[in-house]
């Protein structure tokens, strides 16, 4: 068995010296995986100086074809592994839920969760993974709701709602409404993508007010969907309001630009936010 760890964490620790001088056998790896893991890899840890200090990514798209993600379980793998170089302890991939293109259901998703988890335990990959969904707040939202299996994570039943990138839904507030009317808090996607926020910084403080949290898309502050995302991006970071963090990734491809971000000042700018990342 050969472990791939990063020098400039693992250097010198006695964890790693440990385990390389031990011979483990195939029944016993699992747990000595897990013991390792959790001195590793602690969220109390004070001694991690991997660039994801948020630590949860819980906006993705990693289970192979469901929806327009990944299609095969090797590129989830290579977006799964960096992330995890990165830092990223644990992931809570969310396929879009709409009426027009992918319709999944939540049993479908979990099977593939289930399928995608058992590939990071057989690649003793030190990553814990969940699954939730990102719904379209289109004509069969209401029926989602009502039918009360709804895919949200963390504890406070956060759910990872969208609309449409060009025209918004005139019933957005109300929808809202229904949402927290049913235990759930709602999780704005980028906001900074779609378009009728531009020119309407109040109608983003409005929903703020209504109980909405935000989730900033990772590759909106490396310029990846272009400069009027990255404006509004910037926007968020102002006035404080990225609640969530989340890489919305789809495919390998998409990692030299979420590389971009780690070198840029808008990092910095991050670490200010009230992000809830690591509570989840």
């Amino acid at each position: 068995m050969r472990f791939s760890v990063s020098k400039h964490r693992f250097a010198g620790n006695p964890y790693i010296a440990l385990l390389l001088q031990i011979r483990l056998t195939a029944s016993s790896m699992n747990q000595a995986w897990h013991w390792l893991r959790d001195r590793l890899f602690s969220r109390n840890s004070t001694t991690s100086q991997l660039p994801c200090f948020w630590q949860t990514d819980m906006h993705s798209h990693l289970i192979p074809g469901i929806d327009d993600g990944v299609q095969t379980t090797e590129q989830a793998m290579t977006c799964i592994r960096q992330l995890a170089a990165w830092g990223v302890q644990k992931i809570i991939t969310t396929p879009h839920i709409n009426q027009s293109f992918y319709p999944n259901k939540p049993a479908a998703i979990r099977a593939g969760g289930e399928a995608l988890r058992q590939q990071l335990i057989d690649e003793q990959l030190p990553v814990d993974l969940e699954v939730a969904a990102e719904y379209m707040l289109d004509e069969g939202f209401p029926a989602h709701l009502d039918g009360d299996d709804l895919l949200s994570f963390g504890s406070g039943r956060f759910l990872l709602v969208e609309t449409g990138l060009v025209a918004r839904s005139l019933q957005l507030e109300e929808i809202l409404f229904q949402i927290q009317a049913r235990g759930y808090t709602p999780v704005l996607a980028h906001p900074e993508r779609y378009h009728y926020f531009y020119n309407d910084p109040n109608a983003l403080q409005r929903l703020r007010e209504l109980g909405c949290l935000f989730q900033l898309n990772w590759m909106s502050l490396s310029g990846r969907y272009g400069p009027g995302p990255k404006k509004q991006a910037k926007l968020l970071l102002k006035h404080n309001w990225v609640d969530f963090f989340g890489s919305d990734m789809h495919r390998p491809e998409d990692l030299p630009k979420l590389q971009e971000l780690l070198d840029s000042p808008f990092y910095e700018q991050l670490q200010t936010q009230p992000l809830r990342n690591q509570t989840l």
